[in-house]
């Protein structure tokens, strides 16, 4: 299979929540033009995208709404098990670790890790919080490699360095930061609020 890049992905991503709502409504069968209407882009482009997945239904009858999620499930991953830590213990770590539906994604958060002594020791959602210390330990003995920073922009970069050295090899950064570090380690920024702005920006140009 081709690889797929990651505007694909996140349209897959979403064609694999309306699915899951189809499954929910008892609607089991779902066509392109459907999904294309939802999300309001084009029908071929929908076509074009489920055709990577080579999935066995037929656009113009539709597709089987379960195989069709299964398959995206299959090609995105979801199917093999990931386990994370978070790394920051504070606002935003301890929402991300209330969130149960990461496991529907194949995503276990096994703990979190902080420097804030009040918190070590305590448990968020039935997950530990353990010493930032700690960390290089829990790494390998628990077989950790990826990485969710939740920690303020000034303490990002000396953080992340630390789980690098840690052998974190995955970080999911929340941090209104942009990391410098090795070319091997592979990081996903999740800019909260550089995403707000873009939506505040289209809100403006509507008024």
């Amino acid at each position: 299979m081709e690889k797929i890049s990651d505007k694909v992905i996140g349209r897959l991503t979403q064609y694999h929540s309306i699915l899951g709502d189809c499954i929910k409504n008892n609607i089991m069968t779902v066509t392109s033009s459907v999904l294309a209407q939802l999300l309001k882009i084009d029908d071929s482009q929908v076509r074009k995208d489920i055709s990577m997945l080579n999935n066995a239904g037929k656009s113009r009858v539709g597709y089987d709404s379960i195989k069709l999620k299964e398959t995206i499930e299959k090609t995105l991953g979801f199917s093999n098990p990931k386990n994370a830590f978070i790394i920051g213990a504070g606002n935003l770590g301890s929402a991300l670790a209330k969130y149960n539906g990461f496991e529907d994604y194949g995503l276990s958060v096994l703990a979190l890790f902080d420097i804030d002594k009040n918190k070590i020791g305590t448990k968020i959602n039935s997950k530990p919080v353990f010493d930032i210390k700690d960390l290089p330990y829990y790494t390998k003995d628990m077989n950790v490699e990826i990485g969710i920073l939740t920690i303020p922009a000034d303490f990002a970069q000396e953080i992340a360095d630390y789980a690098v050295k840690s052998k974190i090899k995955y970080i999911w950064n929340f941090s209104p930061k942009v990391l410098n570090l090795p070319s091997d380690i592979e990081v996903w920024n999740e800019n909260l609020m550089g995403n707000f702005l873009q939506f505040s920006y289209k809100i403006s140009k509507n008024s």
